[in-house]
This record gives structure tokens, sequence and C-alpha cells, in this order.
């Protein structure tokens, strides 16, 4: 008899089938040139948006936050990393693995 899986190991498991499923919130883009599906968190963004840093040059910081599968993107990356996402370099502001997802805090400047 197969020993019953962990709450833990059956969140894990629901990573790809439920948060991430195309049919729910997952979208498929490309990061660091790999196809995998995500989620931008559009409430995150707005709300971030809302906030944008302007610096004296006419620079602006865009913030967004993503979440993908930790299977998929591999070692979670460190503060001050790059992620491509569909072409469009951002660097990482925090990460978090939160049971599987991870949680990327994302910056980008633009003019």
């Amino acid at each position: 008899m197969r020993k019953p899986l962990t709450f833990k190991e059956l969140l894990r498991q629901d990573v790809k089938t439920v948060f991430l499923n195309p049919a729910e919130f997952g979208e498929e883009h490309t990061v660091n040139g790999k196809t995998m599906l995500i989620i931008i968190d559009d409430n995150e963004l707005t709300e971030r948006e809302k906030r944008m840093k302007s610096n004296m040059d006419g620079i602006y910081k865009k913030q967004t936050l993503i979440y993908v599968s930790a299977l998929d993107y591999g070692p979670l990356p460190g503060i001050g990393k790059p992620v491509k996402i569909d072409g469009a370099t951002f660097i990482v502001t925090d990460s978090l693995n939160e049971g599987g997802v991870y949680s990327l805090h994302l910056e980008a400047n633009k003019s």
C-alpha cells in the first residue's frame, strides 16, 4: 500500500495542474530563452505602476511580479540577477520559493 501524500506534496502537484494551468491563470511566455507557464500579477503591477519611481533624468522604474514553477525555472534567482521575459530584461529585486512556486519581484528601467 502506498503512503498517502502530505499536504505539501499535494500542493507541489497542484502548481501546474491548478495554479499555473493555462485554462485558469497561467500564460505561456519566454523566460530566459525557455517557454514556460507563468502568471504576471496584473493587480500588483497596477499598484506598483501607480508608485512608479521617477529619476531626475526621465528614467522610470517599471516593476512587476511573476509566479513561475520552480521545476520549470531552475535555481531560485538571487537579488540583482537578470531575468529576460519575452525579450525584455528585468532585474530581480526579491525572490521567494512559495512551496514550489517562485514569486519574483522584478524591475526594469523605462524612459
